[in-house]
């Protein structure tokens, strides 16, 4: 079947709902929504700590918060892209409250503020300690109760469509690639249908999945990088992975790995052996709090130095009831696996958190390619640079879906469908034997990327790795040739294309730079002036 809209909207997390929104109240063409599970399950509902923005400028101010981006960015993020989030996150943050979304606020009715690592003030607006699952629900009654937008849930986009598609050869060298929509799984009857559209965009989220323990859920595929990436997009900054360092150690719990907010540490949790004896003072001067890399590192190295499968975070010292007021979920979480954080501490270890690169966009999230944006998650802005500051990330998605809504807008009018697009070639059949060999090769991404492009890397580790994904693209694409598309196969090439983009940009980068630690190079030295 094919269908058409004036805007295809790939993903269904902060950025996908906040542009839609944005779109519908314009009153200009119909609007879609795809979700590859439900609404519920986008990465923003993992969000523990909060959403970053100045607010109280008696104690904060833009340029500190500029300041402390471009630190934890390394210095390589892009000084236009930090000034607009920056500037720009009041006001959508006044757009969020207005949506329904509730943030803490103290007795005199300002917002409760947190301190988070490498923030130099308080400004991490927040809801308890699940802030991104009470900024997921106020989104989504929006969403459901506006009927300019359609929501179509459990459809997998399997790529998008451009000029390839209509017997043009195209590579990175084609001047004004375009695109003219995506090819949708329907979970009813198991086709890909058409969805052409004037505007596309990729809201996706992220890539955890790709390692065997990460904080994202199973859903975080990669799936908006590898198919504009497979579309001869430009694909930016993948080797900065940002390894949250405190995922809750609990054997099995992997996929997602429960989240122990940075705004514990910020509470005054401090980071110790299982022995009771503290560690980061022999890291950074900043202890607990340093950026998430430094942490990251000082973590997996106590672990490799003592033979250990974890460490420990303690808030023992802190008052009991504040510290289940501040943290009901985390409190709860851990009390389910017999630990009463108020009297013990805490295990935890780093996990896959968060992707810094992604699909290269200019200030107002157009991609490489025409009539395609990319917001949230799956898009490289060049706010983070080499290391996202904590909880600048929801706010990234919510004001750059602001200037996509507004440039596309712009520009809607002047784009038309494209109906010669063919339907989707469904020859094929898959059978229980082939599941298994999908099942097999997603853990075997898992394993290679966790073991050779983890936390810390070497020539020698990315050389193995590269040559693993290698033979599993290929193994990979024989069978996605001559089978059905479905969503498990589909989403295992996205892996491997996300792993091989990862590993080939962290072989590219000769020097250790943010995320980016490799043993065979020396850590860059710039002037941080």
């Amino acid at each position: 079947m094919t269908f058409k809209y004036d805007f295809l909207i790939i993903g269904a997390g902060v950025a996908g709902m906040s542009y839609a929104l944005k779109i519908a109240r314009a009153h200009k063409g119909r609007i879609c929504m795809l979700c590859k599970t439900s609404l519920e399950e986008a990465n923003t509902s993992f969000a523990q700590g909060g959403i970053a923005s100045v607010t109280n400028l008696e104690l904060d101010d833009f340029a500190k918060h500029i300041q402390d981006t471009m630190i934890a960015g390394d210095f390589i993020s892009d000084p236009q892209a930090v000034e607009q989030v920056v500037r720009r996150a009041p006001a959508q943050i006044g757009e969020l409250t207005g949506w329904g979304v509730n943030f803490d606020r103290g007795q005199d009715g300002a917002f409760d503020l947190h301190r988070e690592g490498g923030h130099s003030a308080f400004r991490i607006l927040h809801h308890a300690d699940d802030t991104g699952a009470e900024i997921q629900r106020g989104l989504m009654e929006a969403v459901r109760s506006n009927p300019a937008i359609e929501i179509r849930e459990n459809h997998f986009a399997v790529e998008i469509i451009t000029q390839h598609h209509l017997g043009a050869e195209v590579t990175r060298r084609t001047p004004d690639i375009a695109c003219y929509g995506a090819y949708v799984l329907n979970p009813e009857t198991q086709k890909v249908d058409t969805y052409l559209s004037k505007v596309t965009v990729m809201c996706t989220g992220g890539c955890g999945a790709v390692y065997q323990t990460t904080t994202n859920p199973v859903i975080a595929t990669g799936d908006g990088e590898a198919m504009v990436y497979r579309a001869k997009g430009t694909v930016k900054d993948m080797e900065f992975v940002q390894f949250h360092p405190t995922a809750l150690f609990h054997a099995g719990e992997t996929h997602p790995a429960f989240l122990i907010t940075e705004a514990m540490r910020g509470y005054g949790g401090i980071l110790r052996l299982p022995s009771g004896e503290s560690f980061m003072e022999k890291y950074d001067e900043r202890l607990s709090l340093a950026p998430r890399d430094i942490v990251a590192r000082a973590i997996d190295n106590e672990m490799k130095i003592h033979g250990i499968d974890h460490v420990c975070l303690d808030v023992t010292h802190k008052d009991a009831e504040e510290t289940r007021r501040h943290f009901p979920n985390i409190y709860h979480k851990c009390l389910s696996i017999g630990i009463d954080i108020t009297r013990e501490y805490i295990p935890v270890r780093p996990a896959a958190h968060y992707m810094c690169g992604g699909i290269q966009v200019d200030l107002n999230g157009q991609s490489s390619i025409r009539r395609l944006y990319a917001l949230g998650e799956c898009a490289c802005t060049g706010l983070h640079g080499g290391n996202r500051l904590a909880s600048n990330s929801l706010i990234e998605a919510v004001v750059y879906a602001d200037t996509a809504a507004a440039h596309s807008l712009a520009k809607v009018d002047n784009y038309d469908f494209n109906d010669a697009v063919p339907a989707w070639n469904d020859e094929g059949t898959l059978t229980n034997e082939e599941h298994v060999l999908i099942t097999q090769s997603v853990k075997e991404v898992g394993e290679i990327m966790s073991n050779y492009v983890g936390i810390v890397r070497s020539d020698l580790r990315l050389k193995r790795a590269w040559d693993r994904l290698d033979l599993l693209y290929e193994e990979t694409e024989a069978l996605f040739k001559r089978v059905k598309a479905g969503k498990d196969i589909c989403e295992l090439r996205n892996m491997i294309n996300v792993g091989y983009l990862i590993t080939r940009q962290a072989i590219e980068r000769k020097e250790c730079r943010g995320l980016h630690y490799t043993t065979d190079y020396p850590v860059h030295a710039y002037d941080k002036a």
